[in-house]
């Protein structure tokens, strides 16, 4: 007992010294009707959120196994707790598990004549009207659209971009990364269609991922340019030197994207 109460009071001291604290990360499952599943859904709470009565705003991001833990992770971790708590970042982030085998499904918009999939609607509609509404019910929320945010890499990028799209009154603000817009190109057109885009969007990619990512996010980009002006300052891009597609350059630039986009 007393070994613990020395190494409590060495933590505590530490802790005062610095300034130094940690966000918390919590899980729980959620019936997803529109998927006829159950997700596991992965919270981080900032670090001085059981100290406070504030509101926070939230982020959206999928592929939750791979956003906390390597021991969850398919080729490892986003460090999204760590570069949170060190930026004493004041945010929510509510990560989605993906269906494994059903992530394709749940991640694209549209079919796809090889991979097949198109089932992103049903997905993002337990988004927004299942988790959306038990997360702002449950945790201290900021909700509106400029104070909630969607995320992901490749086929997350892909739905984090078309999250904007169908839902641009909930989605303020999406970070896009790696976005495998290779798999469903009707996103160009719908992009071309829509007649006003006010959301914040954060692009990213690396320059060694593939011979055509550069190239499709640019494409992407410059639609964006050509439904609103440049001059609002709503679009940031960025292609990183020697950046591959994975979770080591996904984890580096997250913070950046956060820091921008909040």
């Amino acid at each position: 007992m007393k070994k613990h109460y020395l190494l409590f009071s060495f933590f505590f001291l530490l802790t005062y010294v610095s300034g130094w604290s940690q966000g918390t990360v919590t899980t729980f499952d959620i019936k997803a009707l529109q998927l006829e599943t159950t997700k596991k859904i992965w919270v981080y709470l900032p670090h001085n959120y059981e100290t406070s009565k504030k509101k926070f705003p939230v982020i959206y991001m999928h592929d939750a196994q791979n956003l906390f833990d390597a021991k969850t992770s398919y080729a490892g971790e986003w460090h999204i707790d760590e570069t949170l708590d060190s930026l004493q970042a004041q945010v929510i982030i509510v990560g989605i598990e993906h269906g494994n085998e059903k992530r394709t499904e749940e991640l694209t918009p549209f079919s796809n004549e090889k991979y097949g999939g198109g089932k992103a609607d049903a997905y993002l509609d337990f988004i927004v009207t299942t988790l959306k509404p038990y997360i702002d019910s449950n945790f201290r929320t900021k909700k509106g659209k400029m104070d909630t945010a969607i995320a992901g890499s490749s086929l997350g990028g892909l739905v984090s971009y078309y999250a904007v799209l169908k839902f641009p009154k909930v989605f303020g603000k999406a970070a896009v990364f790696s976005p495998a817009f290779w798999i469903n190109p009707e996103v160009y057109t719908l992009t071309e269609n829509t007649k006003k885009m006010k959301n914040k969007l954060y692009f990213l990619c690396g320059d060694s991922e593939s011979e055509t990512m550069v190239a499709d996010m640019n494409k992407m980009i410059g639609l964006v340019n050509t439904i609103r002006c440049s001059c609002m300052h709503l679009t940031k891009s960025r292609v990183v030197e020697g950046g591959k597609h994975n979770e080591k350059l996904w984890a580096k630039e997250f913070g950046k994207a956060y820091l921008w986009l909040f």
